[in-house]
Order: structure tokens, then sequence, then C-alpha cells
């Protein structure tokens, strides 16, 4: 199967060749064909499978057959969790747009950039608005960007929006926008409450979910190493010296943890650095940047790296700390054996983590054989969890009770 089959046009095919793009991954080859007869889609595809093109792909064909004359009007309106996927899926509309009649005008609206900036470009015309939730709220509460004349509604990543609060943000925007539109709604996981999102958005959609009873990439070798809590970096920097893994990404539990092991390792003399929310945005892009055109070679980042880093050649993925749910372990691993490449996930666990991490095993589908490195070998027994006093019917403690407490801790 090749892009010419799928109803694209030269212009667009063009562009595909300049990129390298010559064969359609599966998730767009049941995709485009689908949104280019005007169908309503809810897909499930994991990761790294390609779902940015197989909404931005139809999107341009579709436009550039219905431009319009005058100022250019907001046609199609992406939403995203991240600002990282923002920049890229915007960008995706430019590139394959590059031979379209007339250049799509693609305006990204996220956090820690201009506000103002972003308003004048909206003003001055656009065609494609690509933006996270809570900037595009701050936006529309200025009354300046008109949304009336839009014909496609996408929501790539639904699953981690509704991680970050997006249920009641998704009521604001549904009220400023037309009843009538193409609606796309992409998630690599299907939790409950996205049933409830899909009914408040599509309408009669077509399902697409491709072969995912195991959701995680066959090409990722995954491995387990078990090791005490207080030996991780000490391990983590002796698998670097001995494996020779290039483009390295190392997922942290929070920020202040980040920085403070990319600053230990750039001691050691490793390209370390650190990613996360509290970056500046050109702080961000910057360290992305430098990760992509190997002038770093281990990025310690929270789970915001998870979405929206479309890097082909991040060799490794290492849990440093676990993911709180199996959802965010796909996500993660799924940043190496991008592209057709092969890739390794390892995860680091202690006697603390052996439980969540057999509940990740069950609930991914997966069963992994635990290693230890000579060296670095687990330690010591899992610690005894201590045992309250039996609950008293009728007496236990609300939840306002319990928080009240917490509170004054």
């Amino acid at each position: 199967m090749s892009f010419s089959t799928l109803g694209l046009g030269a212009q667009i095919q063009n562009a595909l060749d300049e990129s390298n793009y010559y064969e359609p991954t599966a998730i767009q080859n049941e995709v485009i064909p689908l949104v280019l007869a005007g169908d309503d889609i809810l897909a499930r595809a994991q990761t790294g499978s390609g779902k940015s093109a197989s909404f931005v792909l139809p999107i341009l064909e579709l436009w550039s057959k219905n431009i319009g004359e005058g100022k250019a009007k907001i046609k199609a309106l992406v939403l995203t969790p991240t600002r990282e996927l923002t920049l890229q899926v915007a960008q995706t509309f430019e590139t394959f747009g590059t031979y379209l009649p007339r250049k799509p005008k693609v305006v990204s609206v996220i956090g820690g950039e201009s506000l103002s900036d972003q308003l004048f470009a909206i003003q001055k015309g656009c065609d494609i608005v690509v933006a996270t939730s809570g900037r595009l709220l701050e936006v529309l509460k200025k009354k300046q960007m008109n949304l009336s004349h839009l014909e496609f509604f996408v929501l790539d990543e639904a699953d981690k929006m509704l991680d970050l609060g997006f249920a009641e943000e998704l009521e604001l925007i549904l009220k400023e926008i037309p009843a009538k539109r193409q609606n796309l709604l992409f998630s690599a996981t299907y939790p409950p409450k996205m049933q409830t999102i899909a009914s408040r958005i599509t309408q009669n959609p077509v399902e697409v979910t491709l072969d995912y009873e195991e959701p995680t990439v066959e090409s990722i070798v995954q491995r387990v190493i078990e090791v005490n809590h207080e030996n991780r970096g000490p391990l983590l920097r002796n698998l670097l010296e001995t494996e020779k893994w290039e483009q390295v990404l190392v997922f942290m539990a929070n920020k202040r943890a980040t920085d403070n092991i990319a600053a230990k390792f750039k001691k050691y003399g490793f390209l370390a650095e650190s990613f996360h929310g509290d970056l500046l945005q050109d702080e961000r892009n910057f360290t992305l940047s430098q990760f992509k055109s190997k002038k770093i070679r281990i990025l310690f980042a929270t789970d915001i790296a998870a979405r929206g880093l479309d890097i082909d050649d991040i060799s490794c993925v290492i849990n440093f700390d676990l993911p709180r749910s199996p959802a965010d372990y796909i996500h993660r691993i799924g940043r190496t054996g991008r592209a057709g490449k092969s890739g390794i996930a390892v995860s680091f666990i202690s006697h603390e983590d052996k439980d969540h991490f057999s509940l990740i095993e069950k609930r991914s589908g997966i069963k992994l054989e635990r290693e230890q490195i000579a060296g670095y070998e687990l330690t010591g027994t899992a610690p005894m969890r201590e045992k309250g006093p039996e609950p008293v019917k009728g007496k236990g403690k609300s939840k306002k009770d319990k928080l009240r407490e917490q509170a004054q801790r």
C-alpha cells in the first residue's frame, strides 16, 4: 500500500516523498480514507504509530479543495496535551502543506510564549490552530478568535488530556465551536472516562482499533533490573558505560529529582540535561533541539516527555522511577523503537516497587524476567507494612476529616 492509493493529491504526495514517507502505517491506512469521506473518527492506536499524519494529511487535502477567498479563516482546531506535541503537530501541517497551491497558515497556541504575539498571528488570519487547552481558553476569553468557520475538530492524545483535567475545559471549548463539524479523536489508551468524552464530541463515529491485545511495541526489548533505590544512580552510570547506548531518555518522578540527577551526571562527564514543565518554553525548545542533534546524550525528564517527543533515534528509555499507571508505562517506552527501528526499555525496581510493576505487567499484557547486575544486586527484604487498627463500623473518618488532618500535619 502507498499513500497515492489513499486519495491524497499530487502536491501532498510530493511533500511526503521529500520527507521520505513512502508507505502509510496501519493507522494511516485505516483513517485517511475515512477522514476524506467525512466520517467522525474514534481511533485507538499505540504511541509511535503515526497518528498525527493520519489526520494532518486528509485535513490538508480537504482544506486545499475549499480554501475560499479573502482573509484566512480558522478551518481546523487541534488540541493536544503538551506544548511539545502542539509544536510538533503544527510543524507537520506546515511540512506536508509545502506544495499546496496556498500554504496553510498555522498558529501554535501554547503557554510559555507571548499571548499577544499569538493573538496577533490569529488576527492576521490563519487556517489551522494547534493548541493546548489551557492557553486556548485564555485566547477565547479575549474574544478575539473567530471559530464560526471551523470544519475540523481534533483531539490528539485524548487520554492524557483527561489526566490533566481536560473534561471541564472541554465543555467551555465546545460552547465556542460550531455544532456541525467533523470530529477526530485519537488516543493510545481507552479509559472508561473516554467514552463520556467521545459521546460529547463525536457523531456516530467510525471506531478504528488496531490489533491491540498487547499495547507495547514489538520492536522494543523490555528489561527489568532489580536494584536498591540508593544504587540506581551508580547502576545507570555503569549501564551507560557498558551498553554504549547513544541517545537515552531517563524518566524521573518529579522536577526536583530531574534537575538534581542531571547535575550529578554532568559532573561525572556525561552530556546530560534535565527537561520538565518548570523550564521556560525557549529552554524546553533548546534542550529538545540539542537532544535531537545529539549534542545531549542523556535527557532526564518528567512524564511531560512521554507525549509529544518525536525523536526517531532514542536508543533506550530508562524508567529510573516507575510511572504511576500502566498507560504511562506504554507511553514512556513508546519513545524508543520508533519509525521501524528497534529500541530498549529498562525499568529499575526495588522491593517497594515489585507489586506496582506486577500491576503494570498485568494491565499491559506482558510478563518480564527480573535481572540483577553484578555489583548492584538487590539486597535486604521488603519493608513490613504496618497494619493499623481494625476499622469500626460506622466510626470511619470522613474524607473531609482526613484532608483536614493531612493539612494540619
